[in-house]
């Protein structure tokens, strides 16, 4: 992840575009700009067959250059604020550093840039000047203040604490307080990174949780306990505590509205 300060001292995590990423998507845009200039050429031959000079001809074919290498990438990226083809079959987007969407400024500079260093020298220099960066990077990037992000990140679904079972019971008398937001974040993050932990620094901070816990819960589960099912216990207590006190209140919301609808309006 990348962190971003926005002007309202937000701070946003975003993932830059890997080299891999940013080639294919480069590659991709080429070959749809070389199927729309071939689709152009028949074109102009078909209906300027034998008519145009040499002159001419030279003309049009550098107006059609001009047309799909600076003016369809840059009104493209500008419109959809830092798309292309290759970038949406990818899930990447061109953004400013700040992490704003880009504006027709950065989007011409790109493209008149990459005329040099992507199609004139092969895309030789983007490749080494990208290796230098962090954010891979190309020169154009450099110049206009953006970057590639990825949009579409794969999120690991997140496991869902459950009861122990040997504290079913307990917890159904127990009286559990509401625990203080840090303390409660820290415990979800333990368990969730637990089995990546070494055993002997997996006991330390679960037996450190537990015993911060402890002044919350009342009485104490038994001394044979485990300090990390002491946790999952306090934890999945507390969250179905929480969910059927939730569920009440809408009931009762709800009955309240239904009441309300049913009173005779004057």
């Amino acid at each position: 992840m990348s962190p971003v300060v926005t002007g309202e001292a937000v701070v946003l995590e975003l993932r830059p575009a890997g080299f891999a990423a940013r080639g294919l998507g480069a590659m991709i845009d080429i070959v749809a700009q070389l199927a729309l200039a071939l689709l152009l050429l028949l074109l102009i031959g078909n209906v300027f067959g034998g008519v145009l000079d040499t002159a001419l001809t030279t003309a049009l074919l550098l107006v059609v250059v001009l047309l799909l290498l600076v003016v369809v990438p840059v009104t493209v990226e500008t419109l959809t604020r830092g798309k292309s083809l290759g970038r949406l079959v990818l899930g990447l987007r061109i953004v400013r550093d700040d992490g704003g969407a880009v504006r027709f400024r950065q989007a011409f500079i790109r493209a008149l840039v990459a005329v040099l260093e992507i199609y004139l020298l092969a895309g030789s220099l983007a490749f080494l000047v990208s290796l230098f960066n962090e954010r891979s990077k190309r020169l154009g990037d450099l110049l206009a203040g953006t970057y590639a992000m990825r949009e579409r990140t794969v999120v690991p679904p997140r496991a869902i604490v459950t009861m122990p079972p040997g504290l079913q019971q307990w917890s159904g008398t127990a009286d559990i307080g509401r625990l203080p937001d840090p303390l409660a974040r820290r415990m979800s993050q333990f368990l969730a990174q637990a089995p990546k932990l070494t055993p002997r620094a997996r006991q330390a901070v679960s037996l450190d949780l537990a015993t911060e816990a402890g002044r919350y819960v009342f009485p104490r589960p038994p001394d044979s306990t485990p300090p990390e099912e002491f946790l999952r216990a306090v934890i999945s207590s507390r969250r179905d505590r929480d969910y059927a006190a939730l569920r009440r209140q809408r009931e009762r919301a709800d009955a309240t509205a239904a009441r309300m609808h049913r009173l005779p309006y004057p």
